[in-house]
């Protein structure tokens, strides 16, 4: 499981790296997106995967007992979903208005910061 998951951020880095590199701000917008759940998925595989059961500490007992899944990474990819999320939506209306603004999606024509 770890090899198919290996393979597959390789190719969402490689996809997000391609269109990061492209001249149209959609392109880089998607790009940005990949490059980030490539990056929640290298945590969630750097993070261990076992079927494990939660880590729930039982009556009379000091510690969980092992096997238990690990709940740091799954809490760091959460809150990275939320932020992605909201730096993605913040990146939508900031195109919009570079759109409004500027009159292309094309960063090769945005040569001028005055408008």
């Amino acid at each position: 499981m770890e090899i198919l998951l290996a393979f597959l951020i390789g190719g969402l880095y490689a996809a997000g790296f391609y269109l990061v590199l492209g001249r149209s701000i959609g392109k880089l917008i998607v790009g940005l997106v990949l490059l980030g759940q490539a990056a929640n998925l290298l945590i969630f595989t750097a993070g261990g995967l076992t079927r494990a059961h939660p880590p729930i500490v039982p009556e009379g007992a000091l510690e969980a007992q092992p096997p238990f899944a690990d709940p740091i990474p799954q809490a760091l990819i959460l809150t990275a979903i939320v932020i992605g999320f909201g730096v993605l939506a913040f990146a939508l209306v900031l195109v919009d208005r570079t759109f409004q603004r500027v009159g292309t999606y094309d960063t090769d024509d945005m040569t001028s910061t005055d408008a």
